[in-house]
């Protein structure tokens, strides 16, 4: 999130210039300070989007260009970072982490994409499946992803997954969304 966004966030919650209820009762000056002045979201705030909206609302809006009032998602080139890494760049998230990621190719004519982090990389699990939206019309298409660590084919499997959203062709070299 650039600095900009974080101002334009955080500068609307201060209200009109009223004095809190806390300094008026005599608190002091310091025991004002609101620790969540900085918060990019408020206190019991959980994102937790449905594949619709991670692909409807949040990766079309982003590939078309669209601005969010709140940037909540991280854009990251995340295979250049073990998956260890990623939690401390992401935006928002407990357990669960998203990223708009840059397409990248293995090789630079192909289609492969090259998955390959420092310590190890992310291998797919299996076919990609389609998420369809209203009336059953497909939206986007989605793949699982496991890390391994080492080099392939003889890395050891992780606990770590991800999941990568895109759109349906012709948007295939469009940013991917992925959650971690």
């Amino acid at each position: 999130v650039d600095e900009g966004s974080v101002s334009a966030a955080t500068a609307g919650a201060g209200g009109g210039g009223e004095v809190g209820g806390e300094a008026a009762a005599g608190v002091s000056d310091e025991a004002a300070v609101d620790s969540h002045e900085n918060d990019l979201v408020m206190p019991g705030f959980r994102f937790h989007p449905t594949e619709e909206e991670l692909i409807e609302f949040y990766l079309r809006r982003k590939v078309e260009g669209r601005r969010f009032n709140v940037e909540l998602i991280t854009f990251l080139d995340l295979y250049r970072f073990d998956p260890w890494e990623l939690p401390a760049m992401a935006v928002i998230g407990e357990k669960e982490w998203f990223f708009y990621v840059p397409r990248d190719r293995k090789y630079r004519n192909g289609d492969r994409p090259n998955r390959v982090t420092a310590s190890g990389y992310w291998k797919a699990t299996g076919a990609d499946r389609m998420i369809r939206g209203e009336n059953s019309r497909p939206i986007g298409l989605k793949k699982t992803l496991v890390f391994y660590s080492g080099k392939a084919p003889k890395g050891v499997r992780s606990s770590w997954i991800m999941n990568e959203y895109r759109l349906p062709p012709p948007t295939t070299d469009a940013d991917l969304f992925y959650k971690i």
